[in-house]
């Protein structure tokens, strides 16, 4: 029979082993990434997307500009690459609808290319989708450095 005191001693006990615990995920979890976002400030897909990227862990920095052609120049977003709104995070361009998890494993991988992106806007791409929508497949294109592309990932 456990009396109040043995009980007492092992509830503490197993109460700092699972708070240390605890610590040790706060202590190993990774530092917030930060997407800098330029969109035009009244379009709802852009806003859907920087959403979607914050649901998945990101800080988005989102600055809504009227010219937005003028930041894609400046960048050096190829004109073939380009969509609605463009972000730059961890020395890439991340151009349109990109899924949040290409953008991780981008980050994670450090390919030798300039940047991730979604010609156009698919309607299946995080921030275009709609419920009940035709399924639109796509692919995430991996752009530069120069011309040169290659499909990063393909969605069905």
């Amino acid at each position: 029979m456990m009396t109040r005191r043995s009980w007492l001693a092992r509830a503490t006990a197993g109460s700092v082993l699972i708070l240390a615990g605890r610590r040790e995920l706060l202590l190993a979890q990774p530092a917030k990434v930060t997407v800098t976002v330029y969109k035009d400030a009244g379009c709802g897909c852009c806003n859907a997307w920087v959403e979607h990227m914050r649901a998945a862990g990101f800080v988005v920095d989102a600055h809504d500009r009227s010219d937005v052609d003028a930041v894609k120049n400046r960048l050096g977003v190829p004109e073939a690459m380009r969509s609605c709104h463009t972000g730059q995070v961890g020395g890439y361009l991340i151009e349109g609808h990109v899924p949040a998890g290409d953008v991780q494993r981008l980050l994670r991988d450090r390919p030798k290319v300039s940047g991730l992106a979604i010609p156009g806007m698919p309607m299946s791409a995080p921030g275009m989708a709609q419920p009940g929508a035709t399924v639109t497949p796509y692919k995430v294109i991996a752009f530069g450095p120069g011309t040169a592309t290659r499909v990063y990932a393909s969605y069905k």
